[in-house]
C-alpha cells in the first residue's frame, strides 16, 4: 500500500508541473472574411500584465490547426521558451497564398493580417516584429517563407521545415492548380511564387556585409530523404550566390511526423534567438 501511495504522489506532481494551456477557438477574419478554428498555447503562468513573444506555426497540406499540438510536444516548448504558440488553420490545400482564381482562398492575408491582429487584440503580446516569428512544415514551410518575405515588417524570423519552396516540379499534385491555376496556362504565377524567385526582397536586409542584425532571420531545415530536398538545395545555393545570410540544415530523415517532431525544438531555438528577450 505504501508503494501505491508513493507512485500516486509522483504522478500528481508530474501532471501539475506541466501547466501550459491549450485553447481551441474560432474567429472570422476582418480582412478576408475567412472563419476558421485556431489552436493557441499559452505558457505556464501566463500573465496578462506581461508581454509575450509569439511563434506562429503552420501545418502542412491536408492538415489542420490541431496537428502540431496532437502530433508533437510543441506545447511544452511554449513553457520552455515562455512564448505564445499559435497554430492557425490554413485550409486543406491553400498553400497560404492569396489566390487569383479562388477569391475565397486568401490565406496569405488571413495569416499575416487577420490572425496576427486577432492574437494581438486578445492576448498579451509584444506587438512589434521583434516579438513575432513564423515557421511551418511542407506546405506550411512554404507558407512561412512566403508570408515572412512579403511581410518583413511583421515577422523578425522565419524557419521552414521540409518546405515546398518551389512547387513547379509538382504541378499535378497537392491541389496546387486549385489555387494557382493549371501550370500550362498560369506559368508566370507559378514562377512568381517560387521562393527562389523572390530573393531580391531579402538581398539588402540580409547581406553578409551588413553589420547589424538581419531584417529577416532565415532557417531552412530538411531531411536528406525528403522529396523536396533538391528544391531546398537549389534555394540554399541561390542564397549563397546572392550573399544572403541564412541557416541551412540537412539531417537524416524523411517527409514525416517523426522528422518534424525531432526538429521542431531546433526551430524554436533559432527563432527565439532572434526575438526580443523577455522582459525588455
Amino acid at each position: 500500500m505504501k508503494h501505491i501511495v508513493f507512485l500516486l504522489c509522483i504522478c500528481i506532481s508530474s501532471f501539475s508541473a506541466s501547466s501550459y494551456e491549450v485553447i481551441s477557438s474560432s474567429f472570422k477574419g476582418h480582412n478576408t472574411g475567412i472563419e476558421k478554428p485556431i489552436t493557441i498555447v499559452l505558457p505556464a503562468h501566463y500573465n496578462a500584465k506581461e508581454k509575450y513573444n509569439v511563434i506562429y506555426v503552420l501545418h502542412g497540406f491536408s492538415g489542420d490547426h490541431s496537428d502540431w499540438t496532437t502530433l508533437t510536444n510543441i506545447a511544452e516548448l511554449a513553457d520552455q521558451y515562455n512564448v505564445i504558440v499559435v497554430n492557425p488553420d490554413g485550409n486543406y490545400g491553400s498553400w497560404y497564398l492569396d489566390s487569383d482564381i479562388n477569391k475565397q482562398s486568401q490565406y496569405e492575408t488571413y495569416i499575416a493580417k487577420d490572425v496576427v491582429n486577432f492574437i494581438d487584440s486578445n492576448y498579451a503580446t509584444r506587438r512589434a516584429k521583434q516579438g513575432r516569428a513564423i515557421t511551418g512544415l511542407s506546405m506550411g514551410g512554404f507558407g512561412a517563407l512566403h508570408i515572412a518575405i512579403n511581410h518583413q515588417d511583421t515577422f523578425v524570423a522565419v524557419s521552414a521545415m521540409s518546405a515546398g519552396v518551389d512547387v513547379r516540379p509538382f504541378a499535378a499534385e497537392f491541389d496546387l492548380a486549385q489555387v494557382l491555376g493549371d501550370y500550362a496556362t498560369h506559368k508566370q504565377k507559378w514562377y512568381d511564387i517560387a521562393i527562389i524567385n523572390n530573393l531580391h526582397q531579402l538581398a539588402a536586409g540580409n547581406t553578409r556585409w551588413k553589420k547589424t542584425a538581419d531584417d529577416l532571420a532565415i532557417m531552412l531545415d530538411i531531411g536528406v530523404d525528403d522529396f523536396f530536398i533538391e528544391q531546398n538545395r537549389a534555394l540554399h545555393k541561390a542564397l549563397l550566390a546572392m550573399r544572403i545570410r541564412h541557416d541551412y540544415v540537412e539531417r537524416p530523415g524523411a517527409h514525416d511526423w517523426h522528422y518534424w517532431q525531432k526538429v521542431i525544438p531546433y526551430q524554436f531555438l533559432f527563432l527565439t534567438s532572434h526575438m526580443q528577450p523577455a522582459g525588455e
